[in-house]
């Protein structure tokens, strides 16, 4: 999706070379997981002389505070404690970040 919302409107063939300069890829593999989100309406696509088109149906900023919400109801019953305690006691948190969350949190109160 950052490839998507980064260079849009896209191509499977436009991803799938922007995946290619950080890891190995088969182009199918690409092409399936775009069709799937075209699917399930996060990508928009239309057909230009024979080639899909593909679009964001939503600005990055919704989909990730969806996606997240739902990861949340699904995995810890709507709870963001567990997940935040797990980041911090497995050191997926910097120092930096936990100080940023805790000038947020200041903010906030």
């Amino acid at each position: 999706m950052k490839v998507v919302w980064r260079l849009q409107p896209v191509t499977v063939r436009d991803v799938y070379e922007e995946l290619l300069k950080v890891r190995r890829i088969a182009y199918t593999s690409v092409m399936t997981v775009m069709k799937i989100m075209s699917d399930k309406k996060i990508l928009k696509r239309r057909l230009d002389h024979r080639t899909y088109v593909y679009a964001a149906t939503k600005p990055q900023s919704r989909l990730m505070r969806e996606v997240v919400a739902d990861f949340l109801n699904r995995v810890f019953n709507g709870s963001a404690e567990p997940l935040l305690l797990y980041l911090v006691r497995n050191r997926f948190v910097t120092e930096k970040e936990l100080d940023e969350i805790v000038r947020m949190i200041k903010e906030r109160t």
